[in-house]
């Protein structure tokens, strides 16, 4: 299998995998939910988790995968405010949890790029 037709399954793999996280450890997640944002962090915790499912399942089907990295590479940048509270909030943690904490902000970028191109490749795919 080329590169090419890896990487969408690669992110699928990705987002599949951290949405399994959401549920099976959600304490973690709610910690990074903006305090702004409505509602209990734990109902943002499942429904981020059920969406990187979702979105998963439409990276893994090539007639839905255009449409579903599209909504990824949007997701990667709705998400990142909750990078940033992560940041925030550990920046008095040990090096090595507030190294990871704040990889993770310049990571969104790539993450989004990755979708990016995904959809562009999966252009006329069906």
């Amino acid at each position: 299998m080329p590169r090419s037709s890896r990487s969408p399954l690669l992110l699928a793999g990705l987002l599949a995998t951290a949405g399994v996280a959401h549920f099976a450890a959600p304490r973690s997640f709610d910690a990074t939910i903006p305090k702004a944002l409505p509602g209990r962090p734990r109902t943002w915790t499942y429904a981020s988790g059920a969406v990187e499912l979702a979105l998963a399942a439409g990276l893994a089907v090539p007639k839905t995968r255009r449409t579903a990295a599209l909504a990824t590479a949007a997701f990667f940048v709705g998400v990142f405010p909750a990078n940033v509270k992560m940041a925030v909030d550990w920046r008095d943690r040990p090096a090595p949890q507030k190294a990871a904490a704040l990889g993770r902000l310049p990571l969104q970028l790539p993450l989004v790029l990755w979708a990016r191109g995904v959809a562009r490749n999966a252009e006329g795919q069906a």
